[in-house]
């Protein structure tokens, strides 16, 4: 792995919404988002002077253990879309990313979202993040409020 650099507080990622992201009604299909937040957070790790492949060389897997995504605009065909990801949280086995996925033309807020990955070693256990991704991570306040659910939803029960 190379020596990382420090990632920037917020990374800026651009993309085209191809036609098959759409679904039937014209909008991006809901879980293309998933695929856009990795493309971004690849791309943070990469300014920090790392890649997911220089970490599986030595031995660091990152994996989500946590997805959130709050949808607030569709995206539609031919949209060029920003998304801006920064570190939100640095545990000693974790990372946690925020995003603002964005239309580039007007600046609409079009999604939010949260990640979480946890640091596991070739065997699939749970491991320290290396010293040198803890130094390129710096967790920063979110830039935009992701709105959070404050706390995770259960399933209604019912009384008998």
């Amino acid at each position: 792995m190379n020596t990382p650099a420090v990632a920037p507080d917020v990374s800026e990622t651009s993309v085209r919404v191809n036609y098959s992201e759409t679904d039937q009604m014209g909008v991006v299909y809901h879980a293309r988002y998933l695929v856009w937040l990795d493309i971004a957070r690849t791309e943070h790790l990469r300014l920090a002077g790392m890649s997911y492949r220089e970490l599986e060389e030595a031995g660091l897997r990152l994996a989500v253990g946590e997805i959130w995504v709050r949808y607030r605009q569709p995206a539609r065909y031919d949209d060029r879309i920003r998304i801006r990801c920064w570190v939100r949280d640095l545990a000693s086995r974790r990372i946690d990313f925020g995003y603002a996925v964005e239309r580039l033309d007007d600046d609409r807020l079009l999604a939010t979202a949260f990640t979480s990955l946890l640091a596991l070693a070739h065997t699939m256990r749970f491991t320290r993040l290396p010293d040198a991704v803890r130094r390129a991570m710096r967790p920063i306040p979110d830039p935009v409020s992701l709105q959070l659910p404050s706390e995770p939803r259960r399933p209604a029960t019912h009384a008998r």
